[in-house]
């Protein structure tokens, strides 16, 4: 087996392999779109950061990504992301290939000075994670679903919930506001400034969304809202909602309002033909993993590493040469 770079003669075993792995995390989750679309890999091939394991012309596995891009994750980092369709492994021996792929990947990338690496892997695909995690990677978001099937919950007798219509979106906004206070917390420091927040609602208050909230007299104490699309190929489907955001103020948590907000939300989506809805959440924010991992099937666990940023001084001194 030897580790050479990515190419477009690849393609098309690659995306056999993104095919493959696909349908095996979906044993596990049969709640995942049978039919979906792998993305094309051009892009992937042209850049110069892949590489691929070959035996012969036979694929055994390839690792790619997109990047660089400055400021990986609000760090001074440059940072690279490969998505789920941007890696796959045959079956057999997945730890060992995924490990030789990761280490001639990443010299790559340090050549480039890309010192925050990120990848989305399968939750249930056990081989992998062990690779990454013991080269030094750790869960960072989580990528669920469920279909479209009403939670047992208590009905909250004295909160109205309702669809809002798109003039009455800034009435979320300090419940969005105080998302983003939460998430600058202890233990997820995903700090935001005034400028990065104020522009971030600008987009949200204009994106092609949808919004249940729910009203304690007149006054919005928690929302939800989804939109089509996500972050990877899975939430493409035509079929598939995805939640973008949801809130409930500290005070009113527990009552049932989000499990009844998801119900509405549900029953309309259902109705539409939608039959699956996801949610990506940071597992280091303890309410949303403990939330949403109760009504949610992972199917993604995405890992990040940040190299020690050192290593480039040492290797313009010259004390390390790749």
């Amino acid at each position: 087996m030897i580790i050479t770079d990515f190419t477009h003669k690849h393609i098309e075993q690659a995306m056999n392999l993104v095919q493959q792995n696909y349908k095996e995390e979906r044993q596990v989750i049969p709640s995942l779109p049978e039919n979906t679309i792998i993305p094309d890999l051009t892009d992937l091939a042209e850049n110069n950061l892949g590489v691929a394991a070959l035996e012969g012309e036979h694929l055994l596995g390839f690792l790619c990504c997109y990047g660089p891009w400055e400021h990986a994750f609000g760090t001074n980092a440059r940072g690279v992301f490969s998505p789920l369709h941007g890696h796959g492994v045959l079956s057999g021996d997945k730890e060992s290939i995924y490990r030789m792929l990761y280490q001639k990947a990443a010299e790559k990338w340090i050549m480039q000075e890309i010192t925050y690496h990120s990848i989305s892997l399968y939750s249930h695909d056990e081989q992998a994670k062990r690779a990454f995690f013991t080269y030094g990677f750790g869960l960072r978001c989580i990528d669920a679903i469920r279909t479209m099937e009403r939670i047992e919950v208590k009905q909250s007798n004295n909160i109205k919930i309702k669809r809002i219509e798109q003039g009455d979106i800034p009435g979320i906004r300090p419940l969005r506001e105080q998302l983003s206070v939460h998430l600058s917390e202890s233990p997820c420091f995903l700090y935001s400034t005034e400028q990065e927040f104020q522009s971030w609602l600008t987009r949200a208050e204009v994106r092609n969304s949808v919004i249940y909230a729910g009203f304690e007299k007149e006054e919005i104490i928690a929302y939800i809202e989804v939109i089509h699309g996500g972050e990877n190929f899975v939430t493409e489907n035509t079929a598939m909602m995805s939640i973008c955001g949801a809130y409930c103020k500290p005070e009113k948590r527990g009552e049932g309002i989000v499990q009844n907000l998801l119900n509405a939300m549900i029953a309309d989506l259902a109705r539409e033909g939608y039959q699956q809805l996801g949610v990506d959440y940071e597992s280091f924010n303890p309410n949303a993993y403990k939330f949403w991992s109760k009504y949610f099937e992972s199917y993604t666990n995405s890992v990040t590493r940040r190299i020690d940023e050192a290593i480039l001084k040492k290797r313009k001194e010259g004390y390390y040469d790749l």
